[in-house]
């Protein structure tokens, strides 16, 4: 037998390493198992609004150098915490930082009470009075905005029907103009071949459950490379805290409000977003009237709102100055992860801070 002294020193390197391994992917498994994770949302905040379930945060800071506020307007299908993921992995933190007076819209669980809310409530009630609280919390009298997925569809629509609100900037990022593009799902709504109706629950409302298989029949096999990518990284702390945060995070989903889902099925079907003409509460409301500085942001590897869904929204509006930056990233990666830090962060808050900066 040979002794493990007499072993070559490399050999023993080697051993040690794959035992330490074995015995973290050991370790990490059982909290994988468990379901624990770090804590998300953590950055201070207060809560300067709200109604019902919905609430306007501003987060605290004491490095604020920017007087006008950047308000995020967040999805309606998945938790805001994905903009406070973690701490060194926030982009509330990284805005923070930077010294931005930030603010973020959160808007709860739907329940039957809010299932006829449509887009005329969140564009016609909700985001004004949002952005009048924003405006009176902060030290300047405009705001400007950053509209994520479902939320850029939400802030586009707010400012084309407020024309006259305290508006500096609009941003909407990786936002779905086309659904013509958007997949099974849209293809099944804009062809008619789905009604909305069929989608409801009890509550009358589109439950968390079918949110969460409607993005999954976008990735089919994301879950399998997601274990596949667990299992090769398992012996890495970090990135198993990553893991955990994320998948939590991505099946994390909620409700839908019912009259939203009617209301976007019809817009779907008329293909009105993509023409830039919008019956909302009622009126109509035109794109082009928005003449305010404007960002389209495209995430060119987003496989849940594809870059054919998205891009063109630049040319939608009526802005003098409308740009439209495409970034290396998919539909999250796009503001949160240590690429994102490098690649894509600092493109927008350049633009953000400029708007900030012009009179």
């Amino acid at each position: 037998m040979v002794e493990i002294a007499a072993l070559p020193e490399d050999l023993l390197r080697s051993i040690k390493h794959d035992v330490n391994r074995s015995r973290l992917r050991a370790k990490n498994a059982l909290k994988v198992i468990a379901g624990s994770g770090p804590p998300s949302g953590t950055s201070p905040k207060d809560t300067i609004w709200s109604f019902g379930d919905i609430q306007l945060w501003r987060y605290r800071s004491d490095r604020r150098t920017h007087r006008t506020p950047l308000l995020i307007v967040h999805s309606l299908v998945t938790r805001s915490y994905v903009f406070d993921l973690s701490p060194g992995n926030s982009f509330v933190e990284y805005m923070l930082d930077r010294g931005f007076d930030v603010y973020l819209v959160d808007w709860g669980t739907p329940d039957e009470r809010a299932a006829h809310y449509d887009f005329g409530t969140y564009c016609g009630q909700f985001i004004p009075e949002i952005v009048r609280a924003t405006v009176d919390a902060s030290d300047d009298d405009e705001v400007v905005i950053l509209g994520y997925c479902l939320g850029g569809l939400l802030s586009l629509l707010y400012a084309a029907a407020n024309v006259g609100d305290p508006i500096r900037a609009l941003a909407v990022m990786a936002t779905p103009v086309n659904f013509r593009h958007m997949g099974v799902i849209g293809k099944m709504l804009h062809g008619g071949r789905v009604s909305p109706q069929s989608l409801l629950d009890h509550t009358g409302n589109v439950p968390s459950d079918a949110v969460r298989d409607s993005f999954r029949m976008m990735q089919p096999s994301v879950e399998i490379t997601g274990y596949a990518d667990l299992w090769q990284h398992l012996w890495n702390d970090e990135f198993v805290a990553g893991y955990q945060i994320m998948t939590r995070w991505g099946t994390d989903h909620i409700p839908l409000a019912g009259g939203l889902v009617i209301e976007l099925a019809r817009m779907i079907q008329s293909d009105e977003i993509a023409n830039g003409r919008v019956v909302l509460g009622g009126r109509e409301v035109t794109l082009r009237d928005i003449c305010v500085p404007f960002l389209g942001i495209i995430a060119e590897r987003d496989h849940l709102v594809p870059r054919a869904a998205t891009e063109g929204v630049a040319d939608m509006v009526g802005s003098e100055d409308s740009t439209e930056l495409v970034l290396p990233a998919g539909h999250v990666g796009v503001f949160l992860g240590r690429s994102a830090q490098k690649k894509c962060l600092p493109a927008i808050t350049e633009w953000i801070e400029k708007q900030m900066e012009t009179r």
